[in-house]
């Protein structure tokens, strides 16, 4: 079939089109996927360079949000049809463990994410648990299709799940033109929440608002901290950050006593510097975010396909121009997501 495959770890340069790797071969409780599209997220970076502590067995495919048609199921699958059209929810879990079975298999001692040992959608076919086969909106291409399920899972995790915002919320949401920003703005706006975005330049600002943000700072040229405490003098309800280490300490500034910053992803590093004192004294809550419960999905899939959240694909590459998306994704040239185009 044809793959793009990480033959090395390190830049894009490591990643090669071919047109003769290996077709998946399915088990009786498997599902195999036509790949139509794969939208990029940083986790693919972060996987090409090696610069995570789980590294997986190269030749890799990359690529965590797949939309597709079933081309194939195993005897025991009952869920899905061949020829449906699907989106996978990218989190794989053992399905059996308390966890699992307490709709938390994020939690999952086996947990891992579609192209992070796994090999992802950067492929023709891809194969996965009948139980990780949703089906697609009607309403989406599946360019868009593919865009929303690994950011949109972790957002909701994030701001409903644990900071669990209200319409009275105030939320800063760092990078509102990312991936996760663009679901931020998205989600918090659908519970009511006023919404601050950081943006690097005028036209991210400008999608950011009409995207929903409320007010839109730029962090390169502003304070956001002296911003955020001109706005509300006391500090907001919630800080969304993925950037790390440059934003985690200012997150923190930003939020009002008994404040909840939920976090994920090191865009920047990952060592940050706290003082414990300030956290105790205003009871700042430091709530950490791992994906999300596969069930959540479904929910966010019907919200997209009654039209309360929408997709933002900023540009679609071919497959074989993996290495092009993934410069362009690196110099944070996006708005939303970048998708591949399969088949």
């Amino acid at each position: 079939m044809r793959a793009v495959i990480l033959e090395n770890f390190g830049d894009e340069k490591n990643l090669r089109f071919v047109e003769d790797f290996p077709k998946p071969s399915i088990e009786e409780d498997e599902v195999l996927v036509r790949v139509k599209a794969v939208a990029l997220n940083h986790l693919d970076i972060w996987v090409r360079m090696g610069a995570l502590a789980v590294k997986p067995e190269l030749p890799h495919v990359l690529g965590s949000d797949v939309s597709g048609v079933v081309e194939k199921v195993g005897s025991l699958v009952k869920n899905v049809k061949v020829g449906e059209e699907v989106i996978i929810a990218p989190g794989l879990s053992c399905g059996v463990c308390y966890e699992c079975q307490s709709g938390r298999d994020n939690l999952c001692k086996d947990y891992d994410i579609l192209g992070l040992k796994s090999k992802g959608g950067y492929a023709e076919f891809v194969k996965v648990p009948a139980r990780n086969v949703i089906p697609k909106p009607k309403n989406l291409s599946f360019e868009e299709a593919c865009s929303y399920p690994l950011t949109f899972l972790t957002v909701w995790n994030a701001l409903v799940r644990k900071a669990k915002i209200k319409p009275y919320s105030r939320v800063l949401i760092w990078a509102g033109s990312s991936g996760v920003g663009v679901a931020g703005i998205q989600i918090a706006k659908l519970f009511g929440a006023f919404v601050i975005a950081t943006a690097g330049n005028e036209e991210k600002a400008r999608k950011c608002l009409e995207l929903g943000a409320d007010v839109v700072i730029d962090h390169y040229k502003e304070d956001v901290v002296k911003k955020v405490r001109q706005l509300f003098k006391e500090g907001v309800d919630v800080v969304m950050d993925h950037v790390g280490e440059k934003t985690f300490w200012k997150s923190v500034e930003c939020l009002k006593k008994g404040g909840k910053l939920v976090f994920f992803g090191t865009t920047t590093g990952s060592n940050a510097q706290i003082d414990i004192r300030y956290l105790f004294v205003r009871e700042i809550e430091l709530l950490g975010t791992y994906m999300g419960p596969r069930a959540d999905l479904f929910k966010i899939t019907t919200l997209f396909e009654r039209g309360l959240l929408k997709p933002v694909v900023d540009r679609v590459f071919e497959l074989h121009q993996a290495q092009e998306a993934h410069r362009y994704l690196e110099n944070s040239m996006h708005f939303g997501k970048l998708v591949l185009r399969v088949s």
